[in-house]
Formats: C-alpha cells, sequence, structure tokens
C-alpha cells in the first residue's frame, strides 16, 4: 500500500459533494480537518466524519480547534461550551492542570462521539501583555513552568479520551503582536529570552505525537524566514526542544504567507515541515497541493504511524459530566 498523501484537508460544507469524494479517493490525504462550517448536528456529524473516511479507505485522522472558547466548533445547543482556556486556568488557580485535564476529557467525549480523534490543543504558547487578542485568552499562562503543567494535563486529558493531542504552534507564537491569519507577525525578542521562555515550554512538552508550526518571523534567529519556512528554526524544533513527533504547517492558506500554495507547500516541506495543513477547503488550493507535496516520506510515515499507534480506546466515562459539575460547583469557573 502506498503511502498517504503529505496533506491535510478541509471539505466545504455539511456532507461532501460527488467533486470532494473523488479527489479525496484519488489524492488519498493523510487527514482531514473541520471547521464550523461543516457542523450541524451530531448525526449529520457522524455522517461527515464517516464520509471522509470511506473516501479514503482507512481510519484516517479527523482534526477540529476545539480549544472552548472563542475557537471552538461544536457548540451549543447540541455540545457543551467552554470559557476561554485562560479564564479557566485562572478562575481554578491551585486546581487548574485538574480542572483542565477534566475539561478535555470531556471534549475528548464529545469528539469521539461524533468521530473526531484529534484536536489542536494544547496551545503551550507564552501569554505576553501585547500578545495579540486573537491568541492572548487562548493561552494558558505567563509562565513558561505552568503553560508547560497545564499544557500536559490538557493533552492527558485528551489521550484518556482517544483523542490525540496537536502541540502548537511550535516553537511559540506567544510573543507575536500581529495576527498571523492576516499578516506575517516578527518578533525581536533576543534568542536568550526565546529559549528560556517561549521555547522552554514546548521542550516540556515534546514527546507529544502530532505538533504544528507557527508562521512567526524570530527576528534573532532567521529574519528572513517564519517558522514553518526556516530550516533554521526547524533544527531547532528538532535539536534544541527536541519534538519528534509528526510536524504540520499552522494552515498554508493564511495571509501571513505569500506566494502560491504549490510555492508555499515546497517551502514549508523542505524546510523540515512534515505535512502540509490546509483548512479552507477550496477545490482549486487543495488539486495545486496535491500535486506540490505528493506522498509522506519514510520519516513523516514513520512519525505518522507513531502518532496513529497512541489513538486509543478511550477510558471508561461513566459520571464524566456529573464530574464537571461538580468540581464547577466548587471552584466557581
Amino acid at each position: 500500500m502506498s503511502a498517504p498523501g503529505a496533506y491535510i484537508f478541509g471539505c466545504e460544507g455539511l456532507r461532501l459533494s460527488a467533486t470532494e469524494k473523488a479527489f479525496f479517493a484519488e489524492s488519498d490525504p493523510l487527514g482531514f480537518i473541520l471547521f464550523a462550517r461543516n457542523v450541524d448536528t451530531p448525526d449529520q456529524l457522524r455522517s461527515l466524519t464517516s464520509e471522509l473516511r470511506d473516501c479514503v479507505g482507512r481510519d484516517a485522522m479527523i482534526l477540529i480547534d476545539q480549544e472552548g472558547g472563542r475557537v471552538e466548533r461544536l457548540t451549543a445547543p447540541h455540545w457543551r461550551e467552554w470559557i476561554p482556556p485562560l479564564s479557566q486556568v485562572e478562575g481554578a488557580a491551585e486546581a487548574a492542570a485538574e480542572i483542565m485535564k477534566l475539561r478535555y476529557r470531556v471534549i475528548a467525549a464529545e469528539l469521539r462521539a461524533v468521530g473526531v480523534d484529534v484536536n489542536c490543543a494544547p496551545c503551550a504558547d507564552i501569554a505576553r501583555p501585547d500578545t495579540h487578542p486573537v491568541l492572548y485568552n487562548r493561552c494558558y499562562g505567563m509562565n513558561p513552568v505552568q503553560v508547560a503543567k497545564i499544557g500536559r494535563a490538557v493533552a492527558d486529558g485528551l489521550l484518556a479520551g482517544g483523542v490525540l493531542p496537536v502541540l502548537k504552534h511550535i516553537p511559540g507564537h506567544g510573543a507575536a503582536t500581529a495576527d498571523s491569519h492576516l499578516e506575517l507577525p516578527r518578533v525581536d525578542l533576543p534568542a536568550q529570552t526565546l529559549f528560556d521562555e517561549d521555547f522552554n515550554a514546548f521542550k516540556a512538552l515534546s514527546d507529544l505525537p502530532l505538533g504544528m508550526t507557527a508562521h512567526v518571523v524570530f527576528e534573532a534567529l532567521d529574519s528572513v524566514h517564519c517558522a514553518t519556512n526556516s530550516s533554521i528554526v526547524h533544527q531547532i524544533m528538532r535539536k534544541d526542544i527536541g519534538f519528534d513527533g509528526l510536524l504540520m504547517s499552522d494552515d498554508i492558506s493564511m495571509h501571513a504567507l505569500s506566494g502560491d500554495m504549490q510555492n508555499r507547500c515546497e517551502i514549508a516541506l523542505g524546510a523540515g515541515c512534515d505535512i502540509i495543513l490546509h483548512c479552507n477547503g477550496k477545490m482549486p488550493e487543495m488539486l495545486d497541493i496535491a500535486k506540490a507535496c505528493g506522498a509522506l516520506n519514510t520519516a513523516a510515515l514513520t512519525r505518522a504511524d507513531a502518532a496513529l499507534a497512541l489513538r486509543g480506546a478511550p477510558e471508561d466515562p461513566v459520571d464524566l459530566i456529573a464530574q464537571w459539575d461538580a468540581r464547577m460547583a466548587v471552584t466557581h469557573v
């Protein structure tokens, strides 16, 4: 059997079109990512995740961003809604790690029930007073030790629920004061500060199976290329931070990046990304990406297999919601 394609794709709507089904069957992406445009009801979402896997003929990973707070794709009335992660952490005080593990165990149960088995969390970026609002309240704190502790709890909660965590945004997005969805952030902190603070939180979580890069330029390391496209920063991610999991780009269609889709993919893969993440579901772009990327190389396939091997059956979720409600009654967050 040939290796899957070195890309993760989104889709346009609530069900797959005939064109999408044919394309996914031919291009064989490693996995898929879902957004609010793909979500209506639990039954609909279960049907969609089954359709996606049927296209490729295997139990492909299906990702979603369900951090809770501003970034959540499953919402009321069918799913539980959440306060922002930073608010949850600050409100829980000394119990924050325990609360966050339980929170993401509940989230994992909701995801697995509709066929989603990868959540794009934990977000191990360090919050700073000037962190862009698009990221700030998605962080877990301003101290790398605390952020790593909470990040570990988040990952443990997801894994206990049979959902793979994605460590993001490696090597750190918190010092960025611009929104990479719209423009390319540039960070001018000294290299030592980056290693001691931002990168340190990721180093403590470097054993996680999946990771996502940051579209951020670190002037002290590579003033030309953002982390996604920098072979210098990729070496830091792999050697100094020690991350050896499957490394995907952040969304390759974000406006932080320039050039056409083929050029973006070639640069990111050449710098060291294992796989390209493309989120908007636009068919012309996906056609170009499939052509540019081809199949996973041997190292990336090994990492993908190792990650998927951790996608175990959920632990028994008996009384999970009752546990959560009891903890919230005690902590008031």
